[in-house]
């Protein structure tokens, strides 16, 4: 038995007319963002089709699946849980922004082989530049993405834990958990000598493989497997961590994310997650 959630930040009349339409009835549950079906047999690609078509966020769940069902809620850092791409951002202190957006909009959509050297040819272009830099871009720049706090928040009151997994800089990473309350964390460090970035990268380099071995070991250290995990990302590095999840979510992602995982949010903010877990969904007005 499956349940049709339909979202949207300002969710139209017509976006619900027209699921009205090709489910031959009214929603279940009707809020100005979100509206619901259930039960509901249609085809997951005619509800793409539709949800392509009017601009809206649209899944197919499981009508019993509650978010206590999961143990692990997995992130990816850069423009999932946050909105920016920190090395991007950091590069623009040094001049070199458009070249290293370059590689990393390459490195994102599966275009690079070697993750590893695309981000090593990233880094170097960062050198010389002041320690100082990354208070800055976590201050003036790091946002987090809409709904991301209040995911957090359920996902950790449902008894979940909650990790961070990021190609990333610890810099980063770190004030994020201590700001968040997170549970676990990995990233990739940036070397510092003199007060002044070197342009290298510490210790192993934080790729696909790392980061689906962090995901196991994660679930391995709480006593709940891969398939009690919900991983989120939105770059070819995170596929092989959603591979193994439970669920997986693509948050506004490249387009070779979108064909291989569970969900996707191309609208709404990370709490769209919310909604698809009985347990989670709002009481009807």
């Amino acid at each position: 038995m499956s349940r049709l959630v339909v979202q949207h930040p300002r969710l139209s009349d017509a976006a619900v007319a027209a699921f009205r339409a090709a489910l031959g009835r009214a929603p279940t549950l009707h809020l100005p963002q979100l509206a619901t079906w259930e039960p509901v047999t249609i085809d997951g690609d005619r509800v793409g089709e539709i949800a392509d078509s009017l601009g809206v966020d649209a899944e197919i769940v499981p009508l019993s699946a509650r978010l206590s069902d999961y143990r692990l809620i997995a992130f990816d850092m850069d423009s999932t849980l946050i909105t920016i791409e920190c090395v991007d951002e950091i590069a623009e202190f040094a001049g070199r922004k458009a070249e290293v957006a370059a590689i990393t909009e390459a490195a994102m959509r599966g275009e690079i082989a070697d993750y590893n050297e695309s981000l090593r040819r990233r880094v170097a272009l960062l050198a010389g530049l002041p320690e100082s830099t990354l208070q800055r871009v976590y201050d003036e720049r790091v946002r987090l993405s809409p709904g991301a706090e209040a995911v957090i928040v359920a996902a950790r009151a449902a008894g979940l834990k909650i990790l961070l997994v990021s190609g990333g800089f610890t810099f980063f990473t770190e004030r994020l958990s201590a700001r968040l309350h997170l549970d676990f964390t990995r990233s990739n460090t940036l070397e510092i000598v003199d007060g002044r970035l070197t342009g290298r990268v510490l210790g192993e380099i934080v790729n696909a493989d790392v980061k689906r071995r962090v995901v196991e070991e994660t679930c391995g250290a709480i006593g709940c497997t891969p398939s009690q995990a919900i991983v989120v990302g939105d770059g070819a590095n995170d596929l092989k961590m959603m591979s193994i999840a439970g669920v997986s979510v693509a948050y506004r992602a490249k387009p070779i994310v979108h064909s291989e995982t569970t969900h996707a949010i191309n609208h709404c903010g990370l709490d769209a997650i919310l909604n698809w877990f009985v347990d989670q969904l709002p009481a009807a007005p």
